[in-house]
């Protein structure tokens, strides 16, 4: 594409020349540019995280670190966050692990400018890195992604007569779904392949190999992977492509590169993907059950105990945690074989 455009006018000229592109190729060139020009978080911004919310979230999962590390024998280990947002998950965890004697080098898997800037001022002696390929080999890694699988690009195919890859195409800079060639049947789940007219399916290649380049990493090097995020246990059926603009539901094929785009993570798949290479699967387990099991309730006591005049603010943000978010998101642990059961997925 032309990147001297503006991304609406490179992708329509990228259709205009080669013909409608894939949901997968839309998704990744819009997600880069939106994610490259702002810091989306917040009131100001599009959309709000966990860490954003409260400071528990983070200190929990600090603290499941620090308990997962001491009864591995305290080896020396890498904090790894994939796509931190401001840094805010990783600041909370890096304080409570240093209650429990553990100070990790930190790394964050960040492509975005605007958001190095933010994570800097929040963790300035992280180590910033494009993808995984740079990550630490001589070290176990503890590996967090908190809302980070759902931007990844994903491909849909949609029934007709047949299954077909469903395209994005243009006229001007408008842009829509349509129906491409047939795909072989033996693609799709056999369960799913007398799907009615107009189901559509979904999957993340990127997805895959990312959890499996990870997984291998932990086989070989020690550690652990904690995932979080909303989805579903595939193979299923829907269109979970959504856009979010200004904390508002979008269009997801209107000004690409304004908008969040995200789509549901098929848990199952990620699962068999580690399970494939060898690491040991916990979960997935609703978030409200990891963070009870991690102990919230004791600390948003604890934390009211302490500031008094917080305490309604705390019971608000454990409750948005733990039932406006807590069954719709969800956790996913992998372990190196010689590792212990993480906490929380009893």
């Amino acid at each position: 594409m032309d990147d001297t455009l503006p991304l609406p006018d490179a992708l329509a000229a990228a259709i205009t020349m080669a013909g409608p592109m894939s949901i997968a190729q839309f998704m990744a060139a819009a997600n880069a540019h939106y994610y490259a020009t702002r810091d989306p978080l917040g009131r100001a911004g599009d959309f709000v995280t966990a860490p954003e919310i409260s400071q528990m979230f983070g200190e929990l999962i600090g603290l499941w670190t620090a308990d997962l590390w001491d009864r591995a024998d305290r080896p020396a280990v890498a904090w790894v966050e994939l796509g931190p947002g401001r840094g805010t998950l990783t600041a909370d965890a890096v304080r409570a692990m240093a209650t429990a004697e553990l100070t990790p080098a930190v790394h964050f898997v960040e492509t975005s400018p605007v958001l190095r800037d933010a994570q800097r001022a929040h963790v300035p002696d992280a180590v910033w890195h494009y993808d995984i390929a740079t990550l630490p080999t001589d070290l176990p890694l503890i590996v967090v992604a908190n809302e980070f699988f759902d931007a990844l690009p994903i491909r849909q195919l949609v029934k007709r007569d047949e299954w077909h890859e469903r395209l994005v195409a243009c006229q001007d800079t408008l842009f829509l779904p349509i129906a491409g060639k047939p795909v072989p049947a033996d693609i799709v789940p056999a369960p799913l392949r007398d799907a009615p007219v107009g189901s559509i399916l979904e999957a993340s290649p990127d997805s895959v190999h990312l959890i499996r380049a990870l997984t291998t990493r932990l086989v070989a090097q020690g550690g652990a992977l904690l995932a979080i995020d909303y989805g579903y246990d595939g193979p299923a059926l829907g269109d979970t492509l959504q856009a979010v603009r200004g904390h508002r539901c979008a269009n997801p094929f209107d000004t690409p590169g304004e908008n969040d785009l995200t789509a549901h993570v098929d848990f199952t798949t990620l699962a068999a993907a580690a399970q494939n290479a060898s690491g040991v699967v916990w979960g997935p387990v609703p978030q409200r059950d990891l963070l009870g099991a991690l102990g919230i309730d004791g600390r948003t006591s604890a934390l009211a105990k302490a500031s008094p005049a917080r305490a309604d603010a705390l019971l608000a943000d454990r409750t948005r945690l733990m039932d406006d978010m807590g069954t719709l998101f969800r956790a996913l642990g992998v372990t190196a074989p010689t590792w212990p059961a993480p906490a929380g997925f009893a």
